[in-house]
């Protein structure tokens, strides 16, 4: 299920799923995270488990320069060696007394002085200039994607880049790595792809699962929301400006069933799209360049771990369309269907669907997948008020 992003991730829900989480960071608290943990990133301290302890003891220490940290807060942290973080904190001239090792439930907690946080946010030229809110709100998402359930039996490497991809990335769309990830992070990388934590990983960007798409820090604009982003075949302009009465005049332009299929994109309540995205992925089109070889090579790949997606697929665009009102666009059926790839290898797998006869669509005519010959052979169809329905050609 797709809404907007001003209240939750977006993503596909099949049918009895509960609906999406809400995103735990607003804009500016995404903001906040980042900036947290870059300041964390810049200090000179030993390896991931001292940088993961700092995010933590940090976020507390914010606002005046001193945090509380139990002994239980450091055994959830499941350091293989808390001495040594605790150390590489010291080195940095933090005071952290000896009581913060005690785990009994009952001991009360060590406070943590922090320095250079000791200046109020209000004053002076503070590292972390957070509002008590913000504070706040960034601490609880620093521990809930620290305990996500991908990452709970993880080491604090995947952990500590858990949390910067979340801070920078959406489930939306790839993002590039973060600058200021830490090196000792990127060995861990492909564990959090293993656990579920990311859907698509390179060398160079990643995105993360839509089951965590409530941790991201990054919203993605309402053009973005929309696009159906179908693949190398179909790659829309980037730059887009919308003119409500142009948009009119455009859709009192098209054809009955174009003008038909477009109110029922507009009216689905749980896409929910703004209307310059609709506009957009209406009106644009740009036909990209054949696919590089290395695209080709995963595409080759992933039909190797998925021989028969076919009727699964087909099936999916009579369901998604039953709820929806509309086809899918290509990006919704791969969510959907749970395909962890690329934008460029999902263009490849929907278009051999097509030239297999799964699949079928309307031209560049953006969420108008649906079954295809091969699987209406199959008794996998659209509802009889719905196969009778006129081809929607773009307007001339």
């Amino acid at each position: 299920m797709q809404t907007s992003a001003a209240h939750a991730p977006q993503s596909v829900a099949a049918v009895g799923e509960p609906p999406p989480v809400p995103f735990l960071l607003t804009e500016e608290r995404g903001r906040a995270a980042r900036t947290l943990l870059g300041h964390v990133a810049s200090l000179p301290l030993p390896g991931p488990e001292a940088r993961l302890l700092a995010v933590m003891v940090t976020i507390r220490a914010a606002r005046g320069g001193v945090g509380n940290v139990t002994g239980m807060d450091l055994n959830a942290l499941r350091l293989s060696d808390p001495h040594e973080a605790v150390a590489g904190l010291r080195g940095l001239g933090w005071q952290i007394a000896d009581t913060i090792f005690d785990s009994d439930p009952a001991a009360p907690p060590t406070s943590v002085a922090v320095p250079e946080l000791s200046t109020p946010p209000t004053e002076g030229d503070h590292p972390l200039p957070l509002g008590r809110e913000s504070r706040s709100r960034v601490s609880g998402w620093t521990a809930k994607t620290m305990s996500a359930k991908p990452l709970k039996k993880l080491p604090p490497a995947a952990r500590l880049a858990a949390l910067f991809l979340a801070a920078h990335g959406t489930a939306e769309r790839l993002e590039p790595l973060p600058a200021d990830l830490p090196a000792a992070c990127l060995p861990a990388l492909p564990a959090l792809v293993e656990k579920g934590f990311l859907a698509e990983l390179s060398d160079h960007a990643y995105r993360l699962d839509p089951r965590v798409g409530h941790l991201a820090g990054v919203r993605v604009p309402a053009e973005d929301d929309a696009s159906p982003g179908d693949g190398s075949a179909a790659a829309r302009t980037t730059k887009f400006r919308f003119d409500a009465d142009a948009w009119s005049a455009w859709k009192d332009e098209a054809s009955p069933a174009l003008r038909r299929h477009v109110q029922s994109v507009e009216d689905c309540a749980l896409c929910a799209f703004a209307a310059p995205a609709i506009a957009q992925a209406f009106t644009t089109y740009a036909q990209a360049g054949p696919p590089a070889p290395s695209t080709r090579l995963r595409h080759r790949q992933w039909q190797e771990a998925h021989p028969e997606p076919g009727p699964r697929a087909a099936a999916f665009t009579v369901d998604f369309r039953a709820r929806h009102g509309h086809g899918p666009s290509f990006r919704q059926l791969s969510r959907g269907m749970d395909w962890k790839v690329s934008r460029e290898v999902r263009g490849l797998v929907v278009e051999q669907l097509m030239r297999d006869g799964w699949l079928t669509g309307t031209g560049t005519v953006p969420w108008t997948l649906r079954p295809g010959p091969a699987a209406q052979e199959q008794g996998i169809t659209l509802p009889a008020a719905r196969t009778a329905e006129a081809p929607v050609p773009r307007p001339s």
